[in-house]
């Protein structure tokens, strides 16, 4: 098994955004190696503290991790020789032992006469302070990047913190995934423990047989192994979204032992044949069992269609492991009881529970007597569930879902108030000529765009070729601040043969120009912004991108991780409404298949439907917004919400033929036998997905209570509106023409 290094790529790999993107890592590598950390400690500069921050840059310089830091203590300050025409570097403040008074000079010095700096190891509007650690590119998305991070940058940080008493900020990309993934690994143990727990402790609670229980678990422990071998047999990551899958398969995997040994022990009762009950639980739960899996598994499938990576590998995975778990119910549940004795009567009490009676009467009664207000509830739901759909919002946030009590978290809140940001965001312009970076002309072009870019506050100061050849013309005018600007075009040949001196070395622009002086690169950070309003800040952007550079001159693409989560977030809504579609056609071809009638494919739509309208509604009333982490919502909603029309409805047509098509006498028989294992599946669930809830990630407990919610709520729609539609409808459908032979024949009681 491998855990996922890198942030999840929604996108297909030959999306035009994709492909920008990686146009861009080909001419200056990856952006995300910036870890940065910060203080506001008034007592900085002074002697003590400052020489511990200088000597915590030159520490953590020696990592073979880092490639190179830049801070406060090693800033090279830009000089220009005149004799010899060039520009020089020279340290910004000298290393010797100093005074307060001679720091407190430099401090001055640095915001007053080197704005170049501003945004890069200061912010002037409130006197904090930073150290940019710039990580090796090759480790950035490698194991290496976690093994430094947690084993030797945090507890390095901890320890300074601890040993100077200050505060310290650290955020940037590479820790913050680091810190993320982590929190992924530490919670699926929690998951998948607390799901065991949860789900067995309920299942022994209807039950009351340790033995029954201890069958159930040993089943979907090995399913849950099975669910992390295909991850590593696949040579798929784990993520956020395939860490759900084992406690998923828990999840699931328990309904189906709840109907195998539910189904086994009523036979048991009726007649107390072994070798017949598990003959029956075979053939008569079997078949509806591997149909409701199938559109479970259907449900998770479709995702396979939505050319996301991502999405995919967790389709591919989800799917095989549903089959896979039903196959081994089947399996290992009627093979272990074939080898015991049969059930006594203490572990059949749970059968004629009075409070289970009492559940199943009211249901009875309502399907009787309350039909009109069945219906009345039903569409009070769907009109509320219309006005809560008008109001979702859609969230391409590639922070929302983290921990946000975690110190990281915090971190970034920090960064984001005093930096205008963490999150890197890239423009990569296209001069279309070798060195027309280089041109005066492109330069003032580029000088507007920033202009634009830090009037938007949702964006931090951008950092360019612009700001060295403002700097230069400041360096030739004896580093006066006031001289901060672009040189004009008769400065530009007096200073260009000092530009030359510090051309030469490639180290010195490679950051902001590519080797052929064809494309250039403005960074700017952006603050954890939505999609809404991302496309917002590029719709006010591209507009004046356009106007200062001329498409037939030069090509601009606005790239980045950050956006492309947000893009990738736009295109999995755009793909919900295609795999939601096709998950209910593939299952209503089943259903079709089942029961080879086109009004009963409708009639059990109906019931399975209105909870995932009802899902939508409550995302839109509780301001739930759809991301990658809650868009899982509805498939899986809606693949186990049907499990139970299909076992209604298998049942109903079993009574059909037995009452000679007589629908009333019908309907409540299957309802009686159906309910007390719906019920019971129904609270498994429920209480299985809650289990999410206890997670950190945002997303992960969103997605824990609406499916723990539509689930419940779609038990109800099976039991109450499914029976009433059908008595209701009864003319239309209690014959044998709509109701022909299934294609899969299951037995009856007297056979």
């Amino acid at each position: 098994m491998r855990f996922s290094y890198t942030e999840a790529n929604l996108l297909p790999d030959n999306d035009s955004i994709n492909i920008e993107y990686k146009g861009f890592l080909e001419k200056f590598g990856d952006e995300g190696n910036l870890i940065v950390i910060a203080t506001k400690d008034p007592d900085l500069f002074t002697p003590k503290k400052y020489q511990a921050w200088t000597n915590l840059t030159d520490s953590l310089t020696k990592f073979p991790e880092v490639e190179y830091a830049l801070g406060i203590g090693n800033l090279q300050k830009l000089t220009k020789n005149q004799k010899e025409k060039s520009f020089e570097f020279e340290a910004a403040f000298p290393s010797d032992p100093l005074n307060e008074k001679a720091l407190l000079a430099y401090k001055k010095e640095l915001l007053e006469n080197l704005p170049f700096y501003e945004g890069l190891v200061y912010s002037k509007k409130s006197n904090t302070f930073q150290t940019a650690i710039y990580l090796d590119k090759a480790i950035v998305n490698k194991k290496e990047r976690k093994e430094f991070v947690l084993h030797d940058f945090v507890p390095y940080m901890e320890k300074f913190q601890e040993e100077y008493n200050m505060r310290i900020y650290v955020s940037g990309m590479p820790y913050i995934r680091t810190l993320n993934s982590q929190n992924i690994v530490d919670e699926i143990q929690w998951f998948v423990l607390g799901a065991l727990l949860v789900t067995s402790f309920i299942f022994f609670f209807f039950f009351r047989s340790y033995r029954a229980t201890l069958i159930s678990m040993i089943t979907v422990v090995i399913g849950v192994m099975w669910a992390f071998g295909f991850l590593g047999l696949f040579g798929y990551e784990i993520t956020v979204l395939t860490a759900i899958i084992p406690p998923l398969i828990i999840v699931i995997g328990i309904p189906n032992c709840i109907f195998l040994i539910n189904k086994y022990q009523q036979e048991i009762k009726k007649h107390g044949n072994q070798a017949k009950s598990l003959q029956r639980v075979i053939t008569k739960v079997g078949n509806a069992t591997l149909m409701t899996n199938l559109t479970t598994a259907s449900g998770f499938a479709t995702f396979i269609f939505t050319q996301s990576e991502l999405l995919t590998e967790f389709g591919v995975v989800a799917s095989i492991c549903i089959i896979s778990i039903f196959l081994l119910s089947l399996l290992i549940i009627p093979i272990i009881y074939s080898y015991m004795p049969a059930p006594k009567d203490k572990h059949l009490k749970h059968l004629g529970k009075q409070w289970i009676e009492g559940f199943v009467d009211w249901m009875e009664a309502k399907v009787k007597h309350k039909r009109i207000s069945i219906y009345f509830i039903s569409i009070s739901v769907l009109v509320l569930s219309i006005i809560g759909i008008y109001n979702i919002k859609i969230s391409g946030s590639l922070l929302e879902d983290m921990p946000q009590k975690a110190a990281f978290f915090k971190d970034i809140q920090f960064f984001e108030k005093e930096f205008d940001g963490i999150m890197p965001l890239e423009i990569m312009i296209n001069t279309k000529q070798k060195q027309g970076v280089t041109k005066l002309s492109t330069i003032q072009k580029m000088e507007k765009l920033s202009i634009l870019i830090e009037d938007l506050p949702q964006l931090s100061k951008p950092i360019s070729i612009v700001n060295i050849a403002k700097y230069s013309k400041q360096a030739f005018y004896n580093n006066n601040p006031k001289y901060y600007e672009l040189p004009t075009r008769q400065e530009q040949n007096f200073i260009a043969p000092y530009i030359k001196s510090i051309a030469g070395d490639e180290n010195n622009f490679s950051a902001f120009i590519d080797s052929t002086g064809q494309y250039a690169r403005i960074t700017t950070f952006m603050k954890d912004v939505g999609t809404e309003e991302m496309e917002l800040i590029e719709a006010s952007l591209w507009p004046q991108i356009n106007k200062i550079f001329p498409k037939e001159k030069y090509e601009v693409s606005i790239t980045g991780k950050a956006l492309i989560f947000q893009k990738g977030t736009r295109y999995l809504v755009k793909n919900l409404v295609i795999s939601l579609g096709l998950a209910i056609l593939l299952i209503a071809i089943f259903m079709a298949w089942m029961f080879r009638s086109f009004r009963m494919i409708l009639i059990s739509l109906i019931p399975n439907l209105l909870p995932l309208l009802m899902t939508a509604g409550m995302m839109g009333l509780l301001g739930i917004p759809i991301k990658p982490s809650t868009i899982l919502v509805f498939s899986i909603a809606f693949g186990i919400s049907v499990d139970d029309t299909i076992h209604f409805l298998a049942k109903y047509r079993q009574e059909l033929k037995q009452h000679h098509w007589k629908i009333k006498k019908s309907v409540y028989p299957a309802l009686r036998e159906t309910a007390v294992s719906m019920f019971y599946t129904s609270i498994v669930l429920f209480f299985g997905f809650s289990v999410f809830m206890i997670s950190s990630f945002g997303g992960t407990v969103a997605l824990g209570g609406l499916v723990s919610a539509t689930l419940l709520f779609a038990m109800l729609a099976n039991l109450l509106l499914l029976p009433s539609l059908l008595l209701s409808l009864e003319r239309s459908i209690a014959n044998k023409k709509t109701l022909k032979k299934p294609q899969i024949e299951i037995l009856d009681h007297e056979e």
